[in-house]
């Protein structure tokens, strides 16, 4: 009983000692953010990964792809049928996009990916990131009558309104049409020459980039027609602005073209074809990498389009197979399976994690030299607690001379210094733990303060396209991080816990 009196009447009393529990509680709540953080940070990155990759992709690594899918996805049922849930072929292709914004032709290089509507939202979290609520429920390329969001439905209160895309679908398309047909009949009013091939009114002018059969494209009609649907992502399609606001330069309802190389099946040479596309939607996984780069077609469309599809048989290739297992399904060991089966020097079976293997190691590296640099900060507070337990030591020398005299072994001594060691660390760690899960709580608002004062953004929308600092509190890791914190206080009191308890008592009375 007297060395918890004692060490309570020391933490009262040893004003010094506010400097190591202040250190303590310092590192303990900045290490409790920081983890915080980045946990928030890979926990969303981890999602959107996994929402666009399956948990396994068996992938042909040529831009010709290798025939029958049916056959390959049999294959892979026969080795681990129990454990899938699903599986669907994609092909995937390098790109080029081009649309119109006013007078200007924007260009970008994308990755085209064919994937079947249907089966693609079983393998992956695909439609989840589309902008129509009825393609999250269901996806299609058929462009819809209006009806998109007009608010990130991602985003919840912090939304920003995007009011173009109130003017998305059908809708857009009329009014193109009535646009250009006014256009025309202006033209041939004031004597001009009309374009090219767009003699009658619903026909299209002649375009450089146009391809196909002329006589087809001339019964196109744009106000009630669309062409082969297309979803894209939708930086492809927007700019941010600093404020966060998009400003959308293509919408749902316009038309774009893709420039795409063709294979040498069957004889046939490897070229380059063009072909239209209307935009029926947008992707927005929030992620740049993929938000910047993906474009979704339908796989037969792109089958087609590219000369995939041996016209003899009518055997389409593709170029991989997105997997998706059953809970609790062993992804690893269904890799190394199926990369047995097929053992071929230009297929490649992958998780999720392996083709972001890259990305995600070096997320868990800066996350670890992070936690090491700022667990320094506690260690340092160890050095404090222990000059500052050696100078209590020399200080009670005659206390604890006079308590052997009355009968305290050496053992209750060191307990006593033990003791104020774990004090000071449970009350540093347990002030810090709070103050780490307050701002936590609060470190959006904290964000938007720091903003005011510096007048630069500290989240800025347009660089992460998050409208809030993600954050993730992890029991674990604040259990480790307390029980470290409260080891080292006790480890740096064992030295003059130690010294104190071989003290002689007869010494320690003639101490001066």
């Amino acid at each position: 009983m007297y060395k918890l009196l004692l060490c309570l009447r020391y933490l009262k009393t040893r004003y010094i000692a506010l400097v190591p529990i202040i250190s303590v509680m310092l590192g303990v709540a900045t290490m409790i953010a920081v983890n915080g953080v980045m946990a928030g940070f890979t926990r969303e990155m981890q999602d959107r990964i996994h929402g666009i990759l399956s948990d396994i992709v068996l992938e042909v690594r040529n831009l010709e792809g290798a025939p029958d899918a049916e056959g390959h996805m049999q294959r892979i049922h026969k080795v681990a049928g129990d454990a899938i849930a699903c599986m669907t072929p994609t092909v995937v292709v390098p790109a080029m996009l081009t649309f119109r914004y006013g007078e200007n032709t924007i260009t970008r290089q994308v990755e085209l990916i064919g994937i079947d509507e249907v089966s693609q939202s079983r393998v992956s979290d695909y439609c989840r990131f589309l902008q129509h609520p009825e393609n999250r429920r269901q996806m299609s390329f058929d462009l819809r009558d209006g009806g998109y969001d007009v608010r990130d439905h991602q985003a919840g209160p912090e939304a920003r309104d995007r009011p173009q895309m109130k003017a998305a679908g059908w809708q857009r398309r009329h009014n193109a049409a009535k646009a250009r047909s006014f256009k025309d009949s202006w033209d041939r009013s004031l004597g001009e020459r009309p374009p090219a091939g767009a003699s009658e009114p619903g026909d299209v002018p002649e375009d450089p980039f146009l391809i196909g059969n002329p006589a087809e494209t001339a019964r196109f009609d744009p106000a009630t027609q669309q062409w082969t649907g297309l979803v894209m992502g939708i930086v492809l399609g927007s700019i941010r602005t600093p404020s966060g606001e998009d400003r959308f330069l293509v919408l749902p309802g316009d038309d774009v073209q893709l420039t795409f190389p063709t294979i040498g099946m069957r004889g046939l040479d490897v070229a380059i074809t063009r072909d239209w596309f209307t935009v029926v939607d947008f992707y927005e996984c929030k992620m740049s990498e993929y938000d910047a780069r993906f474009v979704f077609v339908p796989i037969r469309a792109l089958q087609q389009a590219r000369g995939m599809i041996d016209p003899q048989s009518g055997v389409a290739n593709f170029n991989a197979i997105q997997i998706k297992l059953k809970p609790g399904a062993n992804a690893e060991e269904i890799r190394d399976k199926l990369q047995g089966q097929f053992d071929a020097y230009d297929i490649v079976v992958q998780t999720w994690r392996d083709k972001q293997g890259p990305l995600l190691a070096a997320v868990q590296m800066e996350t670890a030299i992070l936690n090491v640099l700022l667990f320094l900060i506690i260690a340092v507070s160890g050095f404090g607690i222990l000059a500052i337990f050696f100078m209590i030591v020399v200080e009670k020398t005659r206390d604890i001379g006079i308590l052997k005299s009355l009968g305290a072994s050496g053992a209750g001594v060191m307990g006593i210094f033990l003791g104020y060691g774990l004090s000071l660390g449970l009350v540093g760690s347990g002030v810090g733990l709070v103050l780490g899960l307050l701002f936590v709580r609060n470190i959006n608002g904290i964000a938007a303060v720091l903003g005011k004062l510096t007048g630069r953004p500290v989240f800025d929308p347009a660089i992460y396209y998050f409208y809030k600092i993600p954050t993730l509190v992890d029991p674990w890791t604040v259990t480790s991080i307390m029980l470290g914190a409260v080891s080292i206080a006790v480890l740096a009191s064992v030295l003059p816990a130690v010294r104190a308890a071989l003290l002689h008592p007869v010494e320690a009375l003639r101490y001066e």
